[in-house]
């Protein structure tokens, strides 16, 4: 995976690690003789926006993405979250519904664990408590960030941050030296995520094919130039 982060990109929090990252092997198996393991379809929604919280969940295999509709009926991606990852724990603690759908990319996995057994795990358990408040933390710091880069960044620049984002947490190198994203996001995935139209949202992906940097595929992006995308997004 790739290591180097795009500058105004957010990190994985807790020096790169995923909640489970951060447990050591009897804390793992406590988490999962607490929770219930579940399967979701390719599309299938593992919660929707608008719903009492009654389950937080660790994905252990696939990928998801958190969307939420504007007034104008719009989706806007808010993040992905793979392997290892936490959703739902908002909710959980903070009693209010949900400000999400998390929908699974792919084939999904996760554990669910109620939220009063969520939250008497990480009561107990200091690792997995510092996790969640780093976590919380970050993604405060990330929203400040996105408000800015939406100011001072346009759409090229914006959508090189987020490439460079998937490059970071779900990228894989191969023997071309190209980062490959294995992730079925569309371009109303991508626009919704950088804040952007469609149209232009597909104006700027020609325009970083052109460039060289990546090619796009149904269901992939590979990054061929990731420094250029660090120079774009800096910029």
């Amino acid at each position: 995976m790739a290591t180097n982060a795009v500058p105004g990109s957010p990190s994985p929090p807790v020096a790169g690690r995923t909640f489970l990252d951060a447990l050591d092997d009897e804390q793992r198996r406590e988490l999962r003789r607490r929770a219930t393991p579940r399967r979701f379809p390719r599309g299938g929604a593992l919660a929707h926006a608008g719903q009492v919280g009654d389950r937080v969940l660790v994905i252990t295999d696939g990928h998801v993405k958190l969307t939420r509709i504007t007034p104008e009926g719009r989706e806007v991606l808010l993040a992905v979250r793979g392997p290892g990852d936490l959703v739902g724990e908002q909710s959980a603690i903070d009693g209010e519904v949900r400000s999400a759908t998390i929908t699974a990319l792919g084939a999904v996995e996760a554990l669910a664990i109620a939220p009063d057994d969520f939250l008497g795990y990480v009561t107990t358990v200091p690792e997995a408590a510092l996790y969640v408040m780093r976590t919380l933390a970050e993604r405060l710091r990330d929203a400040d960030r996105k408000r800015v880069e939406h100011a001072s960044h346009d759409v090229v620049g914006r959508l090189s941050l987020r490439i460079g984002e998937l490059c970071d947490r779900f990228g894989t190198v191969g023997p071309d030296g190209g980062t490959r994203i294995d992730l079925p996001l569309t371009q109303e995935d991508l626009a919704g995520w950088v804040g952007a139209s469609r149209e232009s949202t597909a104006r700027a992906l020609h325009q970083m094919r052109d460039l060289g940097w990546v090619t796009t595929g149904r269901r992939s992006i590979v990054c061929h130039d990731l420094d250029a995308l660090r120079r774009r997004a800096g910029g």
